[in-house]
């Protein structure tokens, strides 16, 4: 797949977030766990130039096309991409020396280019393999193996938990009796049978009658929740002091996660790490207007305080050779 133009969501406000703390001509390490299309890190660059980041993403296609705009931007020196899920980097510190970072980015959920992918499945626009695994080299089950596999119940519990679904049980009916005919594959035998279970006054309204069950087709498939659970207070003990830790979602309950994942670390680390965030930053007008897909995106940011374990400048380099 050819990456198309990239808008990345919140911009300009997570640039300001990751250096609102940082004295410009000091050394800057970020980590960007999402790397995707790179938006946010090549425009960190430009604002930070005396920076250099690391860069996850479980998505082989997100690193062969980061590491070609690496390449053709001659910036080998300042940006190293790992192919792994973000879940992974607290393990990938401790291997590769344990050094703190003055910013870390998380932007959860699927990218543009998965989603305008017609062969990885997240999306009822096309007729493609009901896949959804945003790494498809791994060995985990694909959307269609849940949904040949699981029992009626549970398939119902985890759309209606992920997708907030309020039709989950006549679905997950549906699904049992179309897979006792014939297994699941494809994406729009999905998307047919979830919009002939709503009533048809409520088929054609703007939001499309599939869209909950793939979020929470897609959700289960990754395991997203339980992976951002886990892994938040991890990542801010990898904050150098001052550093920040900024995560976007896309859904009220990763939100919801982040949110109380935040308060619990500042109430059981009282004075090392702040909520920089009351509430959650959202999209302007203007970027909603002209990016529809951000319009769900919320940013909320946690900044560590106390001076220890900090950053090393000469770590930059050390990191980039391994």
């Amino acid at each position: 797949m050819i990456y198309g133009p990239h808008v990345s969501v919140l911009f300009n406000e997570c640039l300001d977030f990751l250096t609102h703390n940082h004295q410009s001509d000091k050394p800057y390490l970020l980590a960007d766990l999402t790397f995707g299309a790179g938006g946010h890190s090549f425009g960190f660059l430009e604002r930070i130039k005396n920076s250099t980041i690391i860069g996850f993403d479980q998505d082989p296609e997100a690193i062969f096309h980061g590491n070609e705009k690496i390449k053709s931007a001659n910036q080998t020196d300042r940006i190293k991409l790992i192919h792994s899920n973000y879940s992974d980097f607290p393990s990938w510190c401790e291997k590769n020396g344990n050094n703190k970072f003055n910013g870390i980015l998380l932007d959860i959920g699927v990218s543009s280019h998965q989603i305008d992918s017609e062969q990885r499945g997240f999306s009822f626009r096309y007729d493609a393999p009901l896949d959804m695994r945003m790494d498809p080299t791994s060995s985990g089950p694909t959307g269609a193996d849940l949904l040949n596999t699981l029992p009626e119940k549970e398939i119902a519990d985890l759309i209606f938990k992920y997708g907030e679904e309020r039709y989950s049980r006549r679905i997950a009916s549906k699904i049992v009796e179309f897979r006792s005919q014939t297994p699941f594959s494809t994406t729009k035998q999905l998307e047919n049978i979830v919009f002939h279970v709503y009533p048809p006054h409520q088929r054609h309204q703007r939001t499309h009658p599939a869209t909950r069950t793939f979020q929470a087709l897609r959700i289960a498939v990754n395991d997203e929740l339980n992976r951002l659970s886990e892994v938040i207070e991890k990542l801010s003990q990898q904050l150098a002091p001052m550093g920040s830790l900024l995560i976007i979602s896309f859904h009220s309950l990763e939100d919801r996660i982040v949110k109380h994942k935040f308060k619990e670390i500042v109430d059981k680390q009282e004075n090392q790490y702040k909520i920089i965030t009351k509430k959650p930053v959202l999209p302007t007008d203007e970027e909603m207007e002209k990016n529809p897909r951000s319009r769900s995106a919320k940013l909320r940011v946690l900044c560590r305080q106390e001076n220890y374990g900090g950053f090393n400048g000469d770590q930059e380099e050390e990191i980039l050779r391994e």
